[in-house]
């Protein structure tokens, strides 16, 4: 306590002798040293004395300190030759309270006056001071200043506040009029630089990149007229490399006054680098690499918007169908097929312009986008180049394997506004070019086009008779075929046009397949069939009808079909098990492991299928045996067979005798006379439809079918 009072009393001793003596010129030794406080002293003598004072000294001239004591180079962590240039706000920071300018006190009236202030040291640690500030002569713009720790206990808490700073994730680093004062552990981690290494210069000289200057500017303008400003951008480090960052800035407050500006920094990079390959992925196929539908498309509207602008810059797209993958999947296995894909990839690549550009729409169909053609002869060339490639063989799990490849084109044209209609184009081409026997390319030409124009005409029709609900559906009664009893009923959707008449469900589905047409009216023909089952059970509960619905392949293996299936049991309360779907037998030939799937799932809502068309492409036998379905429906030209003789009739009553030994429900279709109907019952075939026993009903009349139990002939025929 006695030293503390002895140092308090030679500070304020030393202060009233400096006011006392500070009159007069110096002599040219004082001016060279900056010392000139006692008249006529000796420079020397008065260094010593200062540097003798337990209290920090400065002497300024002109803004800048001329001269630190012993105590105040210490305290600095300053040799004795370094303080000379240094201006006054950046080794006392808060001098000059309010203000963020260089401020002089001078010009005042008060010749002494006493502040509270930080000290600035060559580590960064701010400590907090206080003292007087002195002027000691006016016209040569002297002063003295005069001061000491403000609080002992304050200088631990600014250590600790160094300590938190350090210990930050996160890179701070401070600016204190446009010069760093500090920068933690993290931001050298970050950025390579030290407080030394940043003293004396500010961050936007330091890591800001000439390309983000204007924004680093308008983030301080930010900061100044809203408080903070955030961002993510990208500065430099120490190696010139470039980091991506997420900076906040906020000001630096002194009394109440932005003094400069505090800077956080956090490493986005392994985030950046995350959300771009996910972005990546989303718009790129994983299994080749290339772009996707959606990337593709957004490609071509692209080169369409381009092409509204520069004539010369037409485009054109190749769709690309391989004709051997089915074959490879069965004779060698998925694992095999995605291998041919992942080479089909490859030769695309290999065989493009550097302007053109690949990509997989799905399953084994890729498209191209071939720019800045001329003609459609450019097409043929690139196409031709394609299918060169494509009749090579792919050696896959070291097995020479064969995939040639069909090909249809279409050149961008006044009539395609967006590329939804130029890959459809390019699409049905395609299709042409594979219904010509495969490995060949077709142009969408006039020709084409009135095909495509009418089709198209045909799908606003249908769309609008959708929108509007212009749905007919009508129910052809299944009897048994020894007793006449009724079995249920084949439901079919059917629309009515504008001028009456009635479109039927396969007349219609040729359009509506090749959009999502067919989509929506699968989910209207198995909500109204749900609807229409429950209600034969509220009128007819004694009689356990069935009721089938059609449902081409892309209905049956559409994703959304089990989630609507659930949806409308549960709107209707129908019992699941009266309800059978019907699906064409081709539907099942091209990928029988899907069609095992998605019958399985089918089945555990107890769901059955039947197999529609049973015998019109002669599909292989075993699928009764593989596929869980509940009803083959024979083909009509078999149904025709039993009146003939031979081969023919000897294939249909082996397919009876099959599937009733398979425990599978046999349905006759299109029966037309008492000698078909006479010749099927022989032969064991249990049920039957076709216009001898009844034509489609409207719902109506099937209801009162079904309520009065009506046989449709005489039984014991």
């Amino acid at each position: 306590m006695a030293t503390s009072a002895a140092s308090a009393g030679a500070r304020s001793k030393f202060q009233v002798e400096i006011k006392a003596s500070a009159s007069g010129e110096a002599d040219s030794s004082g001016e060279a040293t900056g010392l000139n406080l006692y008249k006529d002293a000796n420079p020397d003598a008065q260094r010593e004395v200062l540097d003798g004072l337990p209290v920090l000294v400065f002497l300024e001239r002109a803004g800048r300190i001329v001269f630190a004591n012993t105590e105040a180079r210490r305290t600095l962590g300053l040799t004795e030759g370094e303080w000379t240039s240094h201006p006054v706000e950046e080794v006392i920071w808060g001098l000059f309270p309010g203000t963020a300018e260089p401020q002089t006190l001078l010009t005042g009236t008060e010749r002494s006056s006493p502040f509270h202030a930080t000290l600035h040291d060559t580590k960064g640690l701010l400590i907090p001071v206080e003292g007087t500030y002195s002027i000691l002569n006016p016209e040569r713009r002297e002063a003295v200043i005069v001061a000491h720790p403000s609080d002992r206990e304050r200088a631990p808490r600014s250590r600790l506040m160094e300590d938190v700073l350090a210990s930050l994730p996160e890179g701070v680093a401070i600016e204190y009029q446009n010069h760093v004062l500090y920068a933690n552990p993290a931001f050298t981690r970050m950025f390579g630089y030290t407080t030394e290494d940043a003293s004396g210069t500010s961050l936007r000289e330091l890591i800001v990149p000439e390309t983000r200057r204007n924004e680093n500017a308008a983030l301080l303008k930010a900061v100044d007229e809203h408080g903070s400003a955030t961002s993510e951008t990208v500065r430099s480090n120490k190696a010139g490399e470039l980091v991506d960052v997420s900076l906040q800035i906020a000001p630096l407050l002194v009394d109440g006054g932005r003094v400069g500006y505090v800077f956080t920094f956090r490493d986005i990079g392994e985030h950046r680098q995350t959300e771009e390959k996910l972005q990546h992925d989303a718009m790129h196929d994983v299994l080749t690499g290339l772009p996707n539908r959606a990337l593709f498309l957004d490609h071509v509207n692209l080169m369409l918007s381009r092409r509204l602008r520069d004539a010369g810059q037409n485009c054109g797209v190749l769709y690309i169908d391989l004709d051997g993958f089915k074959q490879v999947n069965d004779s060698l296995g998925h694992a095999a097929g995605d291998a041919l894909l992942v080479a089909v990839a490859g030769r695309l690549r290999a065989s493009l312009r550097p302007q053109d550009s690949a990509a997989r729409l799905g399953g084994d169909e890729f498209a191209v986008l071939v720019e800045s053609i001329l003609s459609a002869y450019d097409l043929e060339v690139v196409a031709t180049r394609i299918l060169r490639e494509m009749e090579r063989s792919f050696e896959i799990f070291g097995r020479d394997v064969h995939a040639g490849a069909s090909i249809g084109a279409a050149m961008a044209g006044a009539d395609h506004a967006s590329a939804d209609v130029l890959v459809r184009d390019a699409d049905f081409a395609m299709y042409r070019a594979k219904q010509a026997g495969g490995g060949r390319f077709e142009i969408f030409d006039k020709h084409l086009e009135i095909s495509v124009a009418s089709n198209r005409e045909r799908e606003r029709e249908i769309r609008s008779a959708v929108n509007k609900r212009q749905f007919v559906f009508r129910y052809q009664p299944i009897y048994r075929l020894v007793s006449g009893l009724l079995e249920g009923f084949e439901s079919s959707l059917s629309l009515r046009r504008a001028d009456g008449t009635v479109e039927s469900f396969s007349d219609m589905m040729t359009v509506a397949e090749d959009s999502s047409l067919s989509i929506l009216l699968s989910r209207e023909a198995i909500d109204a069939a749900c609807a229409q089952l429950c209600t034969f059970t509220q009128r007819v509960p004694d009689q356990e009808l069935i009721l089938t619905v059609n449902l081409t392949r892309r209905q049956l293996f559409h994703p959304d079909l089990i989630a609507h299936l659930m949806k409308a049991l549960a709107a209707s309360g129908a019992d699941p098990s009266r309800l059978m779907f019907e699906a064409p037998e081709s539907a099942f030939n091209e990928n029988p492991d899907a069609a095992v799937a998605i019958l399985q799932r089918l089945a555990d809502w107890q769901v059955r299928v039947a197999i529609d068309d049973f015998g019109s492409t002669l599909a292989p036998l075993n699928y009764l045996v593989q596929l869980p379905v509940g009803m083959i429906k024979l083909a009509p030209r078999l149904t025709a067979a039993a009146l003939s003789s031979g081969r023919q009739l000897a294939v249909l009553e082996a397919l009876i005798h099959l599937g009733n030994t398979l425990g599978l429900q046999i349905v006759a279709q299109g029966i037309e006379s008492q000698q078909q109907l006479a010749a099927l019952t022989r032969m064991g075939c249990a049920l039957g439809q076709g216009p001898l026993l009844s034509p489609p009903l409207d719902a109506d009349r099937a209801l009162a079918l079904a309520e009065t139990g009506l046989w449709a002939f005489a039984p014991g025929i």
